[in-house]
């Protein structure tokens, strides 16, 4: 019997660290960042906070959990990395803290398999080292952003440089990053749609990338910026994997982000959920507690077997990414899944507890603005959708089964 849900012992031993940590440290820090309003009023006491808090994390060995030994990371798989980002996520800094936060976790993979020896001690090292930001610079105004054949921004060689210009929006984390990995299109008649792009390193600030501004969203004013990109000159040696790659190292990058994305979404969608619980078993109104009342018990039920669901579908595309195996279904079905499972419970959440689930009060009317954003972030549902159905249709085709469609599980 070769199925096994179980943890082993040292495994279960770096869980039970995580958890004990975020409880222990990360909690606190993140509660007297909040009561005290330090963001806002003492800009230094907030950054000594976070700072103290990844140092903490660095002495306890919870750093990097998703890379390897040689680069300072716990050396987790996928399936191991899975227990660290739902424990983690629990509170809001602790991706951060353990330095396993979006988008740099992505870009981190991404260096490490496609970047070269230079590029990975001048990039990949000081992103490890946490002395360093980053983002991934994809997502154009112009076209759709869910189909990266369309991107406009161009690139063209003169002598040892590339000249780029175009305009990118959306782009997680550029306020604060000290490089870019930027996406632009050099191909202009690819043998395939697919080949008509290439990866930059992009050192910020630069002559020619320009921030226009911090796109204001549901969640707030920070975060996803809007750059206009003019003239820029990057030397050829700033090419990130070959020319024309640009889409196969993008696709490379998005898969496990996807799952790891997932992974934390589970932690936000469990604790909502334990929210509702406990809501439900302290409030009483007509003649009972709220967790003795249908309505409320069939809102729990629908919410513990979708986050049943949300876990198996998570662990089984960890497995396969693994294994070796290819993942590209699994994980299109978990993050369609997962995201949309995220927003089910969390509005639930605050539907038990009424006013005061949509008040700041609780943590769940600011999870709810950062839950909608997950059913488009790294593909809108409808392209997930899209993709599920054709692969179910092709396997059907070239099998009569959908089986390999839906896992390709023994059962």
């Amino acid at each position: 019997m070769s199925i096994d849900f179980s943890l082993s012992p040292e495994l279960e031993e770096i869980r039970l660290r995580v958890r004990a940590f975020i409880d222990d440290v990360v909690k606190p820090g993140e509660a007297r960042i909040h009561d005290e309003r330090l963001e806002e009023t003492d800009r230094d006491a907030y950054i000594g906070v976070l700072l103290g808090m990844r140092k903490e994390a660095f002495d306890a060995g919870l750093w990097l959990p998703h890379m390897t030994a040689e680069w300072g990371g716990m050396g987790l798989g996928h399936v191991e990395l899975a227990m660290v980002q739902a424990e983690a996520a629990r509170s809001y800094y602790g991706p951060w803290v353990l330095n396993c936060q979006a988008p740099d976790e992505g870009n981190m993979h991404t260096l490490l398999h496609w970047a070269t020896d230079e590029q990975q001690q001048k990039y990949l090292k000081p992103l490890c080292e946490g002395r360093a930001w980053s983002c991934f610079a994809m997502t154009e105004p112009e076209v759709a952003g869910s189909d990266p054949t369309l991107i406009r921004t161009n690139a063209y060689q003169d002598g040892e440089e590339w000249v780029i210009n175009g305009h990118k929006w959306f782009i997680s984390n550029a306020h604060r990053a000290n490089f870019a990995i930027l996406i632009a299109r050099t191909e202009e008649d690819p043998d395939v749609p697919q080949a008509a792009n290439t990866a930059f390193i992009v050192d910020i600030p630069s002559p020619g990338w320009n921030e226009v501004r911090q796109i204001e969203t549901m969640h707030g004013s920070t975060g996803h910026s809007e750059i206009v990109i003019e003239d820029l000159r990057v030397h050829e040696s700033q090419m990130l994997g070959g020319r024309g790659q640009g889409h196969l190292l993008g696709q490379y990058r998005l898969g496990p982000a996807r799952l790891a994305h997932c992974m934390r979404w589970i932690a936000q969608a469990e604790t909502a959920l334990d929210m509702m619980v406990e809501r439900s078993l302290n409030r009483y109104a007509h003649g009972s507690l709220l967790a003795e009342k249908q309505g409320i018990q069939w809102m729990i039920a629908d919410s513990t077997m979708e986050l049943y669901q949300a876990k198996l579908m998570v662990l089984h595309a960890a497995y396969r990414i693994d294994s070796g195996q290819d993942f590209k279904s699994e994980v299109s079905m978990a993050k369609h899944f997962v995201a949309n499972m995220l927003n089910r419970v969390i509005d639930r959440s605050i539907q038990v507890h009424g006013a005061l689930g949509y008040s700041t009060d609780t943590p769940l009317a600011h999870m709810y603005q950062h839950a909608r954003w997950a059913r488009f972030a790294d593909g809108a549902d409808e392209v997930h959708q899209m993709r599920i159905a054709q692969r179910a249709i092709a396997a059907w085709k070239d099998t009569g089964s959908t089986n390999g469609a839906t896992g390709s599980l023994p059962i």
